[in-house]
C-alpha cells in the first residue's frame, strides 16, 4: 500500500504499481480521479478500482465505486436530532468535493425529517443544502483547524458535531473531550474502533463499507468476471449503515432506536428518498 502525500504522488505511486505486476490496483479517493483515469487509458489489460470516483466517458477496466453516503448519514441526522440536548447539531468538510458534502446533505436531511416527524426545531450549524456549501477546512490533514472549527460549533451552541475530514476530524475529537456533554459522530469507518482513545465521546459512525467492494473487486478479477463500470453502495446492499452506539447505547431511548430501524427500512424500499451529490454522470 502507498500513501499519497500530495498531489504530485499519484501518477508516481500508480507507476510503481503497474511496474510490480499487479492484479488489481485499487485507487482510493475523489482526487485521484484524473491520475487514475490516464493510468488507465494507457495500461488498458489492467484492471483498476477508485473508491468515490465515477466517470462519465467509458472505463471499461476501471470498477467505479460510489457510496450512497447521505443515506447512512440521514441515520446519523436522525439520531443526532433526537439526543440533542441544546437542539443545535454541528459540521463542517475537509473539502467542498462530492464524497464530502453527500454526507452533509445526508446529515441535514435526517434532521429534518426527525423535525417534520416530532415538531421539534433542531437546527444544524456548518452546512446548508439549500446553497451547497458550509464550513471548510480546506484540507483533510490540520488536525488545529479541525480543534478550532469543531470548539467554534461547540461555542455556537452544538453539542453533537460531525467533522467530514479524515484526520482533521482527531482535532475535532480532542476538542469535543474537552468539552463535557458534548458527542461526536465519526464517517467513514466506526471511530469508536478506529480511534481508541476517543470512544468515551463517540455517539456512532456514518460507515463506508470499503472492505466489501475491494473484495468484491479482487473476487472479479480472481474468477474472470470483472468488468468496469460504475457500482453502487448502498444501505440496501449492506455497504453503507451506521455504527453501533457502544458506551451511549443505554442513553439513546428504544423509541428512537425503533423509529431508526423504520426509517432504514424506509430507505430501502424507496419510502424515504434521500438525494445525492455523487451520482453516476449523465
Amino acid at each position: 500500500m502507498l500513501e499519497s502525500q500530495q498531489q504530485t504522488d499519484y501518477e508516481k505511486n500508480i507507476n510503481e504499481f503497474l511496474g510490480s505486476d499487479c492484479d488489481l490496483i485499487v485507487t482510493v479517493g475523489f482526487l485521484l480521479g484524473d491520475a487514475t483515469s490516464a493510468a488507465a487509458k494507457a495500461n488498458t489489460d489492467q484492471p483498476f478500482q477508485i473508491l468515490d470516483f465515477a466517470y462519465a466517458d467509458p472505463h471499461d477496466n476501471v470498477w467505479q465505486q460510489v457510496y450512497a453516503t447521505a443515506e447512512g448519514a440521514f441515520l446519523a441526522g436522525y439520531v443526532a436530532a433526537g439526543t440533542t440536548k441544546t437542539g443545535k447539531v454541528g459540521t463542517f468538510g475537509g473539502i467542498n468535493i462530492p464524497p464530502v458534502a453527500d454526507f452533509m446533505v445526508g446529515f441535514q436531511e435526517g434532521i429534518e425529517y426527525y423535525n417534520s416527524k416530532h415538531g421539534t426545531s433542531v437546527e444544524l450549524l456548518g452546512w446548508d443544502n439549500a446553497k451547497k456549501d458550509g464550513l471548510f477546512t480546506g484540507d483533510f490533514n490540520d488536525q488545529d483547524k479541525g480543534k478550532t472549527f469543531g470548539q467554534n460549533l461547540i461555542d455556537e451552541g452544538a453539542d453533537i458535531v460531525m467533522p467530514v475530514a479524515g484526520p482533521v476530524g482527531l482535532g475535532t475529537a480532542a476538542a469535543v473531550k474537552e468539552n463535557p456533554g458534548v458527542m461526536r459522530i465519526g464517517v467513514d469507518t466506526d471511530w469508536y474502533v478506529s480511534a481508541p482513545e476517543y470512544q468515551d465521546i463517540v455517539l456512532t459512525s456514518v460507515l463506508k463499507h470499503l472492505e466489501l467492494a475491494v473484495q468484491s473487486a479482487a473476487k472479479a478479477v480472481a474468477d474472470g468476471s470483472f468488468k468496469g463500470g460504475l457500482q453502487v453502495a448502498t444501505l440496501a446492499n449492506g455497504e453503507i449503515g451506521i455504527a453501533p452506539f457502544h458506551d451511549f447505547d443505554s442513553q439513546v431511548p428504544q423509541a428512537l432506536k425503533d423509529e431508526l430501524k423504520q426509517v432504514t427500512q424506509d430507505i430501502i424500499d424507496g419510502k424515504i428518498k434521500v438525494p445525492l451529490i455523487t451520482e453516476a454522470p449523465k
